[in-house]
């Protein structure tokens, strides 16, 4: 299991780099960032936030398959949005509604190097473009109108001294 590293750290800021070796301990990896998220109750962690630079993601929503995102790219996206509350387990306590594309098309590769095509809709869209931000070194809170933002935050801030 791994610590989640929360906001302020610079691993979270940083343009997270490819994968090019497809290992066992790649696969180790994965199962504990697996575990790191259902110890957090996430339904996504990104390697950055467990202290990993790479282009790396996983996802398990409720009792779903969990899928394993390796150097991803969304490949297309709906014109329509969706509004959704959103969270992150590096800003533990602070949420805020966001628009996102409704529906969008990724390709990755799984654990094992095996390239993958996904269309994904509602939560799973929602968590892979999440997930994806980490990744680029962007916040669900960089998403935010100023104020809001800044609203969020001091919540975040308000939490973490009480």
């Amino acid at each position: 299991m791994f610590d989640i590293y929360t906001i302020g750290a610079d691993v979270l800021r940083q343009k997270a780099a490819p994968i090019e070796d497809f290992s066992p301990e790649l696969a180790a990896t994965v199962q504990d960032m697996f575990a790191t998220m259902k110890w957090g109750k996430g339904i996504g962690l990104a390697g950055p936030q467990v202290g990993i630079a790479q282009r790396l993601f996983v996802v398990q929503i409720d009792e779903g398959k969990p899928l394993v995102f390796i150097n991803p790219e969304i490949v297309a996206t709906s014109p329509e949005l969706s509004e959704y509350e959103e969270g992150c387990l590096s800003i533990p306590g602070a949420y805020a509604e966001l628009s996102r594309p409704a529906l969008l098309r990724v390709q990755a590769y799984n654990e094992r190097g095996r390239r993958f095509n996904l269309e994904a809709d509602g939560l799973l869209a929602r968590v892979i473009q999440h997930e994806l931000d980490h990744l680029n070194g962007i916040l669900f809170t960089d998403r935010l109108p100023e104020r809001m933002r800044d609203k969020v935050l001091k919540q975040y801030e308000k939490r973490m001294r009480a």
